[in-house]
């Protein structure tokens, strides 16, 4: 199998030799990965729980996690669960990589649609599964929407969307999400949306593929399922707490052949994640820094605040140069948006021209990471 390099190798490789200005202390603003302690409580929980290091963790996950997740949904989408509907999973990215290889084995010649600029564990599940790729680009003529070419999907086997989109920031409405539970039902392909960033929105909650499948008619979640994640809403990717949920036929046969992957959470660690899971508040204060940091970007680059993530996608006049720039002269490093995407049939990566800056630090660091890209703004123009 011939992966491509992730992008932060790429980037890596594009800064090898450059020695940053010393002046700056160092911002790295490449990963969104929240740069703030993980709450008490749920520290507290995996140290109260340290005696179960002892057992064995069931793959299908504990109770007390199950039933905290199914909460989750039921609060925040009005859409109720079935146990049978959920499985519990170390984070999403081992999902996003083995549920392709479980779901497309028996495919003589499969083929996966997702998004593009992309999560690129994505790409290596199509490599991992032979998968000829078909991609769902997102652009400023689509308003970063993935365009729906009927003659392409009902070639699927699975279509992966991602929104509220990373690095895009992009978000569907409900009806438009509808709109691909209609299609995975016309063509029947499997449908999976990533939403791991569906609770760091700015202002109104973004809704769920889940909630879309209900208001068209599908109660069962035929060929429709979901992952989450509470790296990003809890800031505690270490947890490696998530789950995919939805099709309960599709689930069943996942589930047998998650038994043989071994990568069933510690009971510490599912306690604590359960915990995380039924609360609420410390989501709200985590929600409430991000948008105070998307402010900040507004009153100084004048970037619009995005519905959700914390993100900023942003337009540049050449973003391999740029970021080298920015890294020598200001210590600031950000992921040129080239490196999240490829090259569509035109030739055209849909990457290109933008930088994506994490925003997960504290307002200070966030202010004078800003000021800094402002000003690097402004020498090229």
């Amino acid at each position: 199998m011939n992966f491509e390099p992730y992008p932060f190798e790429k980037l890596t490789t594009l800064l090898e030799g450059i020695i940053p200005n010393k002046g700056y202390h160092p911002s790295v603003l490449t990963i969104g990965e929240p740069q703030f302690e993980t709450p008490e409580f749920i520290q507290d929980a995996l140290r109260d729980n340290t005696p179960l290091l002892k057992k064995y963790p069931k793959t299908t996950g504990e109770t007390i996690l199950r039933e905290a997740q199914r909460n989750f949904v039921e609060k925040r989408f009005s859409v109720t669960l079935s146990d049978a509907q959920i499985i519990p999973t170390f984070g999403t990215r081992e999902v996003l990589f083995n549920f392709p290889q479980f779901l497309l084995f028996d495919k003589k010649n499969p083929v996966m649609a997702y998004t593009n600029p992309f999560y690129q564990i994505y790409e290596g599940a199509a490599i991992a599964t032979r998968s000829k790729v078909i991609h769902l680009n997102l652009n400023a003529v689509n308003n970063m929407k993935p365009e729906i070419k009927e003659d392409e999907l009902q070639a699927c086997d699975l279509v992966i969307l991602n929104f509220p989109n990373n690095p895009t920031t992009a978000t569907l409405t409900v009806e438009e999400l509808g709109t691909w539970v209609k299609l995975a039902l016309k063509h029947d392909f499997v449908l999976l949306n990533d939403e791991c960033y569906s609770e760091i929105y700015t202002n109104k909650p973004t809704p769920s593929l889940l909630e879309a499948a209900k208001l068209v008619g599908n109660d069962t979640f035929k060929n429709t399922l979901v992952i989450n994640s509470i790296s990003k809403r809890s800031s505690a990717p270490g947890l490696r707490s998530g789950f995919i949920a939805g099709d309960a036929e599709v689930l069943k046969e996942y589930m047998k052949y998650r038994t043989y992957i071994g990568c069933a959470s510690p009971l510490p660690l599912q306690h604590a994640a359960a915990a995380a899971w039924n609360d609420e508040d410390h989501v709200a204060k985590a929600r409430a820094v991000y948008k105070e940091n998307f402010i900040l970007a507004k009153e100084i680059l004048g970037s619009e605040i995005p519905q959700a993530t914390f993100y900023l996608w942003m337009q540049v006049d050449n973003a391999l140069e740029f970021t080298k720039k920015l890294y020598k002269k200001y210590n600031v490093k950000v992921l040129p948006g080239e490196f999240l995407a490829r090259e569509n049939a035109k030739g055209e990566n849909p990457g290109k021209g933008f930088i994506r800056i994490a925003l997960v630090e504290s307002q200070e660091k966030t202010k004078d990471a800003l000021l800094r890209i402002k000003e690097c703004l402004n020498e090229q123009r």
